[in-house]
């Protein structure tokens, strides 16, 4: 008997990582979670920071306000730049930006008493830097991906994303209170600073030069044809435009008060948020397995459920009860974000990927400020339970009404064509080395 045939046959190694999961796939997946974990983190650092500086519910309101003005002002040229550039370059660029307003926001908490107006434009800053980073990345994360695997790799980015939210929120809680809201400020900062240096590796090698273009005015028109020329795609940007608006409304102003006055306090309400952050991951882990062939009208039907909240909160429920509506609303948005990020995937030509996705986060965000005002004088008029039940309404009408949207009902996953033999499956692997 040889040599040979007394070794064993040699064993390949297993894969460290899904064929799906290449290096472009990872690379942006690890710097998200960095960013969303300090992210979330710094959400609660800057409230407390305006606060210990003698501001008011009203100042903490102003400078979360000025971020979302700034967020919604630029997105447009935001999502235009990243169509006309290189996605990777302006999602780095716009990482620094948050690293620099971060950072002098965690200084100045931390030299002493930051004054209302400094706040107010950091926040602004910051804001702009993510108009310009959320269409980009988009638009990148869709083009590293390719083939039958696709909403598999979306819910898993998602349930990583769901998973830094939370782990976020609560470890910036815990460290504001252990070592004050600047430190945490300072930590984010960090974060932007590890996730643009990672970001600076991703390969656009497999995507192919832009064509020049006539402006970015035009881009940006071209953008809105591209939404307007699919039904599909502009009524479900107009039906998020209420349902985020007013679900947004209903946890941040009407949720709280809730708590406070029937439920028994914060403590309460951070668990009902943990049971929705805990029902997104359990949602991704759902979408890894299951691919609905008609994607929109499953995401849709799933939106319905967001209304259930609402109405709890307008009843109100017992805590338990709370708790599981929270949880099964967090399952459901992550049906319709999967089969969403899906369906952009599969119908939108990868060079205006960042346009479409810029208008689509356009419509999720402008009304968000307008809803939340008018919580408070819609609570003076109506009533707390009225005004929660018309939240619930809203959602409801908004869903039903896509619903009578033929193609919304009738779009369908396309099956890809099968790889041939030699050919990359990663679309980052076809990039030259």
């Amino acid at each position: 008997m040889t040599d040979a045939a007394a070794s064993p046959p040699h064993q390949p190694r297993r894969p460290r990582r899904p064929a799906w999961a290449g290096r472009n796939y990872t690379l942006l997946a690890a710097s998200a979670f960095i960013t969303t974990l300090g992210s979330h983190g710094a959400l609660i650092a800057s409230a407390f920071a305006v606060l210990d500086a003698g501001g008011d519910a009203g100042d903490v309101g102003l400078v979360a306000a000025a971020r979302t003005l700034f967020l919604v002002v630029f997105l447009l040229v935001g999502g235009a730049v990243a169509d006309r550039l290189p996605r990777h370059h302006v999602m780095v660029a716009a990482n620094a930006l948050n690293f620099l307003s971060q950072g002098a926001f965690a200084l100045l908490v931390l030299q002493g008493e930051p004054q209302l107006w400094q706040m107010l434009a950091l926040s602004a800053l910051g804001g702009t830097g993510q108009a310009f980073f959320n269409p980009a990345a988009e638009g990148m994360l869709m083009s590293s991906v390719s083939g039958e695997q696709a909403s598999r790799a979306f819910a898993l980015f998602r349930m990583g994303m769901s998973g830094a939210a939370v782990g976020g929120a609560a470890l910036g809680g815990a460290m504001v209170a252990a070592l004050g809201p600047g430190w945490v400020l300072a930590l984010d900062a960090a974060a932007f600073a590890v996730a643009g240096a990672l970001r600076a590796f991703l390969d656009i090698g497999h995507i192919a030069p832009r064509a020049p273009g006539s402006g970015l005015l035009a881009d940006i028109r071209d953008g809105w044809r591209e939404v307007v020329g699919r039904p599909w795609l502009w009524a479900v940007i107009a039906q998020f435009s209420v349902v985020v608006a007013v679900v947004g409304a209903a946890e941040s102003v009407f949720g709280p008060l809730v708590a406070r006055d029937e439920l028994g306090g914060a403590g309460p309400w951070g668990l009902a948020l943990g049971a929705f952050g805990a029902g997104t991951i359990l949602g991704g882990l759902l979408m890894m397995r299951w691919k609905p062939q008609r994607l929109l009208l499953a995401g849709s039907v799933a939106v319905f459920s967001l209304a259930l909240p609402s109405a709890a909160l307008a009843v109100p429920v017992p805590l338990p009860a709370l708790v599981a509506v929270m949880f099964v609303s967090g399952v459901t948005i992550e049906i319709f974000g999967v089969s969403w990020i899906t369906a952009l995937h599969q119908e939108i030509p990868e060079e205006k990927l960042s346009r479409v996705s810029a208008y689509d986060w356009f419509g999720s965000v402008a009304m968000v400020p307008l809803a939340t005002a008018l919580a408070g004088p819609a609570e003076s008029a109506f009533g707390r339970s009225p005004a929660l039940w018309g939240c619930a309404a809203l959602v409801v009408l908004a869903t039903a009404a896509v619903l009578c949207v033929p193609d919304v009902r009738n779009l369908r996953r396309r099956e890809p064509e099968p790889v041939k033999a030699g050919e990359p499956s990663d679309p980052a692997e076809l990039t030259p080395r």
